[in-house]
């Protein structure tokens, strides 16, 4: 397998490639709600050559090579947007109120480039290398919900990389992050706090319960957490966004709600700080003779990324792309402990492979996609945020060479 060859391959499908991303791009999907994009998406996949298989709600899975004996390496991209009105200064802005704000069209154009390389040079591929497309990543279930329809078997998956665009790295467009061994994105969780008091007129305040009150309690508590009752070296974050009560200023509400998320690095202090968040809500209430109910939403564990995997996928890029162009997070994070400015091995951003990382060896990159000399400067989820579209066939043979060479190696 020659790694030129397939780099030189995947430069020549440039234009096919910026027309899908461009598509994809206007026509942006949020959740399981991908119907355009899915039959898009599957469109693409059969005048290739595949037989796409539906998987859970709004997913689709395809597999290149099994000709010849060998293991299973799989390859994500997800296909869902945002709902965010794009403010972004480009000529294919999407006009239906959400948008691409995360780089998902870039991920789905990459695999569909991807797909395009496996079958050209399918008879290379020694083992069988399955293409997953997914929906809903940013609500944290698409993943998962493939996982329960079967993903992961029929052939079973003995390894899985995904790649991440990101718009802010300060790294020319195409470089190529390893993620260090261990937890490269934190654990989500999503909850509500919702306070039930007994709604009054304000000028008689000893008539009612105020919920309000509870609520604002419960808030600054909440802190309590994090300042006093874990450890300097437990990494977690806990927010409340979202505190609604009330409609007009002379009357107690009956109930208020709140909503929050929180990020941990590992399993147990994310039940730790749910446990705390439930009881430090019901005894605050009772202390003021409200009901509380805490209820937890969408969320996802922690991504782990393998060690030896790490290890390999880096030189695969090398040798793809070139010493310069894959950067190792663990090798730059011992090179600063040594002295420099210290670098940090995960992001704060969580990623629903987590779900597959925690089954089969698995490994997370980031690919630099910002461009400050072109005016990409705002970060993801930006409603003004631009990817470099040069990045699209590097990522495309990134996921296929990786792929193919790790089952070369693995026979």
């Amino acid at each position: 397998m020659n790694s030129e060859v397939i780099l030189n391959t995947a430069n020549s499908y440039e234009n096919e490639l910026i027309e899908i991303r461009r598509y994809l791009h206007t026509h942006p999907e949020v959740g399981f709600d991908l119907k355009d994009t899915k039959e898009y998406v599957k469109k693409q996949l059969i005048d290739l050559g595949y037989n796409p298989v539906e998987c859970g709600k709004a997913g689709l899975v395809v597999t290149a090579g099994g000709k010849k004996p060998g293991k299973v390496f799989l390859i994500r991209a997800d296909m869902d947007a945002l709902p965010i009105k794009e403010e972004a200064d480009v000529e294919f802005a999407s006009t239906n109120g959400n948008m691409h704000a995360c780089g998902h069209d870039m991920h789905t154009t990459m695999l569909l480039g991807a797909a395009k390389l496996l079958k050209e040079y399918e008879d290379e591929i020694e083992g069988t290398i399955k293409l997953m497309f997914q929906p809903a990543e940013e609500i944290f279930e698409g993943s998962k919900d493939m996982i329960n329809d079967g993903l992961l078997e029929n052939p079973h998956v003995d390894a899985a990389l995904m790649i991440h665009v990101t718009s802010k790295l300060a790294l020319p467009a195409g470089t190529i992050l390893v993620s260090a061994p261990g937890v490269s994105a934190p654990a989500a969780d999503y909850f509500e706090i919702l306070v039930k008091g007994k709604g009054c007129h304000g000028s008689s305040p000893n008539s009612g319960i105020d919920p309000l009150n509870v609520a604002a309690h419960i808030l600054i508590s909440l802190q309590e957490i994090h300042a006093r009752e874990l450890s300097a070296s437990d990494k977690a974050v806990l927010t409340i966004g979202k505190f609604i009560g009330g409609s007009v200023p002379n009357v107690i509400p009956d109930t208020v709600s709140m909503e929050g998320s929180i990020r941990t690095y590992d399993e147990d202090t994310r039940e730790f700080l749910k446990q705390r968040i439930e009881e430090i809500s019901k005894g605050i209430a009772s202390a003021f003779r409200a009901e509380v109910e805490v209820k937890y939403g969408s969320g996802c564990p922690t991504l782990l990324n393998n060690k030896e995997l790490s290890s390999e996928v880096e030189c695969y890029v090398k040798e793809l792309l070139g010493e310069y162009k894959a950067i190792s997070i663990a090798k730059m994070s011992a090179r600063d402990s040594s002295g420099g400015k210290k670098s940090s091995g995960g992001g704060a951003g969580s990623e629903d492979f987590a779900y597959i990382s925690q089954v089969v060896p698995s490994i997370m990159l980031a690919l630099a996609a910002g461009h400050p000399d072109k005016g990409y400067n705002y970060p993801q989820h930006h409603p003004k945020v631009k990817f470099d579209e040069e990045v699209l066939t590097s990522g495309s043979a990134v996921y296929a060479y990786t792929a193919m060479r790790w089952l070369q190696e693995h026979k």
